[in-house]
Parts: C-alpha cells; sequence; structure tokens
C-alpha cells in the first residue's frame, strides 16, 4: 500500500481537500512500511508465563477469601443462603453422579481384589487381598474418584454457567440491583459440594468392597460372610475416617476453581471454552497434589 498524495490525484482536486491529504500521506506511508514485530525470545515468553501465573495466584487468594467471607455469612445467618439454589446446584452437578461414581469404584475395587489375588497367590498369603480392596477403596480409591469425576463434571458446569452469566452481562445486572455475586453464585456451590461430596465418597466406598467382595468370591472362593468379618477385624475404622477427612478441602478446591474461572470470563465464547478447560485442569491438578499431600502428612503422624 503505497501514500495517496494530493499529487497523485491531478488538478481536480480542490485546495482544501488537498491540502488534508498532504497532511494525510506520510502518515498513511509511515503505517504501511511499518516492519511487523520481532518474535520475542525464550525467556521474555518465560517472563511473562511466570507472571502471568503469579498474576492468576494472586487472584485466586483474593477470590478465596471473598468466597470464605460469603460462605461465613451464610454459616452465622442461614436466612442470608439461597436454599433452593443449593439444593438444585446439589442435584444437578453432585447427586446426579452418582451411579457413575458407584460404577467405576465398583470396577476399581474389583480391579484390586484381582491384582492382589494374582500376586498375593504366588507367595500364599491370598487372604491378605481382604486388607488390601479395604485399605486402598477407604483411604483413596473412595475419596479419590469421586474428586476427580466432580472435577471434571461439576466444576466445568459451574464455569460454564457462571461464565455464561457473565457474557450476557446478568452479573451486571446483578451487581447493579444489589445482589452480593459471591453470596449468589458462589456460596450455594461451595457448600453444595462440601455437603454431597462426602456422601458420594461413602457411596463410592461401599461400591469398591463389594467389587472386592465379588472377585475375592469368585477366584478366592472366599465367603462374602468371612470377606465382611475379616474386613472388620483386620481394616481399622481409621483408615474410613483418614479418606472421608480429604473430602471437604477437595470440595472447597471443586467448587472455588469453577467458580473463579466462571467469573473470570471476559469476551467471547472463545474465553468462555478456554476457562472452562482451564478449571478442570486446575481442578484436577490440584486434587491429585493435595491427596499426594495428605498422604505424606498422614505418613510423617504415622497413620
Amino acid at each position: 500500500m503505497q501514500a495517496l498524495g494530493a499529487s497523485d490525484l491531478g488538478n481536480d482536486v480542490p485546495d482544501r481537500l488537498r491540502r488534508v491529504l498532504d497532511i494525510v500521506a506520510p502518515a498513511i506511508q509511515e503505517h504501511a512500511t511499518k516492519k511487523p514485530k520481532k518474535s520475542y525470545g525464550f525467556f521474555t515468553r518465560l517472563g511473562r508465563k511466570v507472571v502471568a501465573g503469579l498474576s492468576e495466584l494472586y487472584g485466586n487468594i483474593l477470590f478465596l477469601g471473598r468466597s470464605e467471607v460469603g460462605v461465613g455469612r451464610a454459616v452465622i445467618n442461614p436466612r442470608r443462603l439461597r436454599v433452593r439454589a443449593l439444593v438444585s446446584v446439589m442435584q444437578q452437578g453432585s447427586l446426579e453422579a452418582l451411579p457413575i461414581i458407584m460404577t467405576m469404584t465398583f470396577f476399581i475395587g474389583a480391579v484390586v481384589a484381582l491384582v492382589g489375588t494374582n500376586l498375593l497367590q504366588n507367595l500364599g498369603a491370598s487372604v491378605f487381598t481382604v486388607q488390601l480392596v479395604g485399605v486402598s477403596v477407604l483411604r483413596e480409591f473412595g475419596v479419590l474418584i469421586p474428586a476427580i469425576l466432580l472435577a471434571g463434571r461439576s466444576t466445568s458446569t459451574f464455569a460454564a454457567q457462571i461464565g455464561a452469566m457473565r457474557m450476557n452481562q446478568e452479573t451486571d445486572a446483578m451487581v447493579v440491583m444489589g445482589v452480593d455475586l459471591t453470596e449468589a453464585l458462589v456460596t450455594p456451590r461451595v457448600l453444595a459440594m462440601i455437603i454431597t461430596l462426602p456422601l458420594l465418597s461413602v457411596a463410592a466406598m461401599i461400591a469398591g468392597i463389594l467389587g472386592g467382595l465379588l472377585v475375592s468370591w469368585a477366584s478366592l472362593d472366599i465367603s462374602p460372610v468371612f470377606f465382611v468379618e475379616r474386613l472388620r477385624q483386620t481394616v481399622d475404622l481409621q483408615h474410613f475416617w483418614l479418606g472421608l477427612i480429604k473430602t471437604p478441602v477437595m470440595a472447597i478446591i471443586i467448587a472455588l476453581t469453577g467458580c473463579r474461572q466462571g467469573m473470570a470470563v471476559r469476551g467471547d465464547v472463545e474465553v468462555l471454552g478456554r476457562n472452562v478447560t482451564t478449571a478442570v485442569v486446575q481442578a484436577l491438578f490440584a486434587i491429585i497434589l493435595l491427596d499426594a499431600a495428605f498422604a505424606l502428612v498422614f505418613m510423617k503422624l504415622d497413620l
């Protein structure tokens, strides 16, 4: 693209327009000949990634603080809690996942029993399959599988719902009406997850142990009565509580990650899709990391 000067238009151009073209032509020429920007180096990209990560961490901490205040208000003054929204989130976001959670943990318990049977039979200790199934399901799989499934299901749902409200400017209208967004959108979801994840984990534990029981009965000829009795004698109830104590923290991570990414939506559908994906990835990573941290703490405490 070349500059369009007054001389290129001949003598038919009025003097007033000719002066305007002479003024504008250098700017057009400078814009047309502007060189493309050079690609950034490795350290520049790395620095920007680090700054973006720290900014995201700072935003998450602020969002966590505001959410804690909202949940605290709802607990202190239950009349501020939106019960209808709480029940709706409990049903749609969590309890509807009960069948798939129980199915997955059933098969995981069966697989653990099958692998344990093959390994322990060679050592003449196949009866210890009962302890293997009980400890692994109660401490880990019965909690981790529901948390992972809800991280993919509920986290994406929360991010998409709130993100769509941001795109449609519904949240702006709520702010104008004097509605606290944290109290209306975040608190019901956090409380719903705190209530439902322990219940789902208990159901998953039952399904996982049932799967291990059936495999032990079929492959080792261990009767269900003997399996339950040995489970009661050899697997301490402490393992159940150590698994269940992790659920409130995981529930908070699942809910806050989805709500945070939903609130951060700005712009078009592309941003919404990116934030939904980010929410799921962050929730999964945080849950696995948290489970590993709990395992290390329990090991240090000899639990």
